[in-house]
């Protein structure tokens, strides 16, 4: 019998949300439809504003969840009907929400983590659970609240025949090493941007939402200087657990480091991000995961030809490839990942890795909203 889940996705990089329908009545997932829609321009330059502070945050906010959750629903009427699927064999929704601060452990000892969302509201908009808010249990649990993916990936990628690795590309780049004895814990961690500058920089300069298959990129020339200066951030020498957003990486970050190179082409300012991404992403990999045979990539920055290249260039001794190969495409992992999580809550199963999150202990994540 057919165990169905639909699972929400709306990233760091705010070009819109990806939904999946998946079946996990079988031993590994099935998805069974994918559907995305873009963000008004309108809700994009919203959400973006309230990453930072600014005047009457608590109206645009609520009014910014609601529309949110209207292209949400959108998301589900459009995956419910190319599957001829009715609402009531829907088990529950797991409505990620749009991070707009990530802030674990600063302040009081506690911190917070903010998605928006109105579970509630869509709920009443699609008649299906929903279960929502998946971070802030572990943040209250002293956890970073953050990647939450790798769960997700040890249950359908890891193998005891081999020593492998994910890297979402997604606005921020997590990675997830899976060793191929289940005696070693897994680790997973934000190594730091992954598609947010590459993208904002784009906009910017060509007034594009993103670097089509990297080729703006590949037309440049990487900055060794200036390069140098991005390595320098000091979140990349932190140790694990930790996570990141764009409360750090932003273009007010990047602006701060092109002071000395006022002159240098756009287009080789992005070159040298996409290899910042790279060199980052490999770097974290070989420190943490130095055995690894396969490195399987996914997000938005799987589709970027010239990242990819870079990525094997730095990794000769491991095949970088697409989730593509694995059966999951890379724009559909991480919205499974969270119809995973809705799953694992409404069967009251912890969903969280202690050794990815460095909280007290697992927990079962997110607040269920009944129809």
């Amino acid at each position: 019998m057919a165990e169905l889940y639909i699972g929400l996705m709306s990233g760091t990089s705010l070009d819109g949300v990806d939904g999946v329908l998946a079946d996990f009545s079988g031993q590994q997932p099935r998805v069974l439809g994918h559907a995305s829609r873009d963000f008004p321009i309108e809700l994009r330059q919203a959400l973006l504003a309230l990453n930072r502070s600014s005047t009457d945050e608590l109206h645009r906010s609520a009014l910014a969840a609601n529309a949110l959750v209207r292209v949400y629903a959108a998301v589900v009427t459009d995956l419910l009907q190319a599957s001829a699927v009715p609402p009531s064999l829907i088990r529950a929704i797991g409505a990620h929400g749009q991070t707009v601060r990530h802030r674990p452990g600063e302040f009081d000892g506690t911190g917070y983590t903010l998605q928006l969302n109105n579970p509630a509201l869509l709920a009443e908009l699609t008649g299906i659970d929903v279960v929502a808010d998946f971070r802030s249990r572990d943040v209250a649990a002293g956890g970073q609240g953050a990647p939450l993916v790798p769960a997700f990936h040890q249950a359908v990628f890891g193998s005891s025949d081999e020593c492998a690795a994910v890297l979402n590309l997604g606005g921020i780049a997590n990675l997830t090493v899976l060793a191929a004895s289940e005696a070693l814990p897994v680790v997973g961690f934000d190594c730091g941007p992954g598609n947010v500058l590459l993208d904002s920089w784009c906009l910017r300069h060509l007034g594009q939402a993103y670097d089509a298959d990297g080729a703006w990129a590949a037309c440049g020339q990487v900055h060794p200087a200036l390069l140098a200066q991005l390595l320098d951030e000091p979140y990349f020498a932190k140790a694990y657990p930790k996570s990141t957003g764009r409360d750090l990486f932003n273009l007010d970050w990047l602006q701060g480091r092109l002071t000395a190179w006022s002159e240098l082409a756009p287009v080789d300012v992005q070159a040298t991000l996409t290899e910042l991404t790279a060199r980052r992403c490999a770097a974290d990999l070989q420190a943490h995961g130095p055995d690894t045979t396969v490195l399987i990539v996914c997000g938005g920055g799987a589709l970027n030809g010239q990242l990819m290249r870079r990525l094997q260039a730095h990794l000769p001794k491991c095949r970088v490839e697409s989730s593509d190969k694995r059966g999951l495409p890379p724009l559909q992992v991480e919205a499974a990942a969270f119809a995973w999580l809705a799953r694992k809550t409404t069967r009251r199963e912890t969903g969280s890795l202690q050794s990815v999150t460095g909280a007290r202990g697992a927990r079962v994540l997110g607040g269920i909203y009944p129809a």
